[in-house]
């Protein structure tokens, strides 16, 4: 039996947090976007070295914080520089109970201008997750034309036309 270098069950790219609490983040996770949870690896002092959850197809990582080795959360950085995608069958449903679960909006659900209906949301543990449904196949220069009207609405002061992209 020959090891697959890239582990069943997960893509190329997976996504990996910092959490000031991994135990409440898991809970979390699972009540908000429907975390399964898999591999948990104990650390010193009750701590979580290492824990694993699938959402929908794709795994995410996770541990506790451990400043001594320089893995901070975003809420101990005051900040966030990473925000998660989720692709879902209905964004509205998906915020929806994100929001339910004690997620913060950070942008109401909106049709945008790239094609997706989109939103983003703060969990309780500093990070970010937009959350997206695929609506329309647009070639890069629908997107363009529409980025430029979507700016113009924008500069404007129109900032209730953001997501829409038909201004």
């Amino acid at each position: 039996m020959s090891v697959q270098p890239i582990p069943e069950g997960f893509n190329t790219v997976s996504g990996y947090l910092i959490v000031s609490n991994s135990k409440e983040a898991l809970e979390f996770y699972a009540k908000a976007f429907g975390a399964e949870p898999g591999m948990c690896m104990p650390g010193p002092g009750g701590s979580t070295m290492h824990a694993e959850v699938k959402i929908g197809n794709s795994m995410v990582m996770m541990s506790d914080e451990n400043p001594e080795w320089g893995s901070k959360s975003p809420l101990t950085l005051g900040g966030n520089g990473s925000s998660l995608h989720v692709y879902t069958e209905d964004v509205d449903a998906a915020f929806k109970q994100a929001i339910d679960a004690g997620c913060t909006a950070v942008f109401p659900v909106a049709d945008m201008f790239w094609g997706d209906r989109y939103g983003k949301v703060r969990d309780p543990f500093g990070h970010e997750w937009g959350l997206a449904t695929h609506k329309e196949d647009l070639s890069p220069e629908e997107i363009g034309e529409r980025r430029e009207a979507w700016a113009a609405e924008m500069a404007a002061g129109n900032p209730e036309c953001a997501g829409n992209q038909e201004g």
